[in-house]
């Protein structure tokens, strides 16, 4: 890919701009911090156009994808609509010769995935996901600790996020659009791990209740499942769990990774960690604060890479990874055995 002039200022959209925690908002005030001109907004509802002049009085609205591509000169366009539209409309996109951003989860199958990586390399362009929280405060506290070898060699990770309730009334909590229970807060978790746990994946196994993830009570047509569960066996004997539930909320809080060594466990949350080793024969805690996030991070690299030909953090392949171990997980729970891993 040939890096645009250094001085150069990407022109960017964003298709989607929904209420929910001011997304797009979020994103295009990002774009402009690592030095991009927001030029272009695309939404179906007329009220979310407004609400986006009223937050940039120069962008351009649009009523769709196609009239944004056909009017504006946008470079790069992110799209930040329900799990089940990035696919088809980041092909749009691909197609128009537009460098892209997906919202996470990247898309909800790996075959998707795949048919993105191959349209935007044959393209020469760029194709990312959004995954901010990996520079979460949290990770990047976790990673120092551990690659400084303060619990040995990790063993496994235990990822785990609970709550009591049914699931949400908006698009989020539908199976066929969102992807179901785990294709939210379960790409972090992936994403975290993966940085942690370095070695190629080997299978993948989904465990359920007759062809299920789990007892499925009836909240509504389409919903999520009450739970889901996820083991990832990696090169080397590492193994990793996922465990995403609304049967439940733990007495520990609705969100935690555990991290277990050969000579230590290491435990946080988005706020806190707590690290435990053993000095001789006594059992030795220490508590301590995350760092800041760095999610500005994000769209910093994707300005460098595209300006400066810095390496991209986010790749597509990246992004695939998560994808990948939600789909064999699907996968491996209507099959009832564990399925090897095709992108390790």
């Amino acid at each position: 890919m040939k890096p645009y002039p250094p001085d150069h200022r990407l022109r960017t959209a964003v298709v989607g701009y929904g209420a929910a925690y001011n997304i797009g908002r979020q994103h295009l005030q990002e774009m402009e911090a690592a030095g991009m001109v927001p030029v272009a907004v695309a939404d179906t509802d007329p009220a979310r156009l407004e609400a986006a002049r009223a937050d940039f009085p120069d962008i351009q609205t649009y009523r769709d994808l196609t009239e944004l591509l056909a009017r504006s000169e946008v470079e790069l366009v992110t799209i930040i609509t329900p799990h089940n539209t990035h696919a088809p409309l980041a092909m749009t996109c691909l197609e128009a010769g537009r460098h892209v951003v997906t919202e996470k989860p990247f898309t909800i199958t790996t075959d998707q995935c795949d048919r993105l990586i191959k349209a935007a390399a044959s393209r020469d362009l760029l194709l990312s996901t959004y995954h901010n929280r990996h520079w979460d405060g949290c990770i990047l506290e976790a990673t120092e600790h551990i690659k400084a070898g303060r619990i040995g060699q990790v063993v496994r990770i235990d990822c785990r996020m609970g709550r009591y309730g049914r699931p949400g009334q908006t698009w989020r909590g539908s199976k066929s659009i969102s992807g179901g229970i785990l294709y939210d807060w379960g790409a972090h978790f992936l994403d975290y791990a993966f940085q942690i746990i370095t070695a190629p994946m080997v299978e993948v196994a989904g465990v359920g209740w007759e062809g299920h993830w789990g007892p499925q009570t009836t909240w509504k047509e389409d919903a999520n499942e009450d739970e889901a569960f996820v083991l990832v066996r990696f090169e080397g004997g590492q193994w990793l769990t996922l465990r995403v539930t609304c049967l439940e909320t733990p007495p520990a809080g609705t969100f935690w990774v555990t991290v277990v060594g050969t000579e230590g466990t290491y435990r946080f949350d988005l706020r806190d960690y707590e690290l435990t080793t053993l000095k001789g024969e006594e059992t030795v805690t220490v508590r301590g604060r995350n760092r800041p996030n760095q999610s500005h991070c994000y769209y910093q690299n994707i300005a460098d890479h595209l300006l400066a030909g810095q390496p991209l953090v986010i790749t597509p392949q990246w992004a695939r990874r998560p994808i990948h171990v939600l789909d064999l997980a699907g996968r491996s729970r209507l099959a009832n055995r564990s399925l090897a891993v095709e992108h390790p």
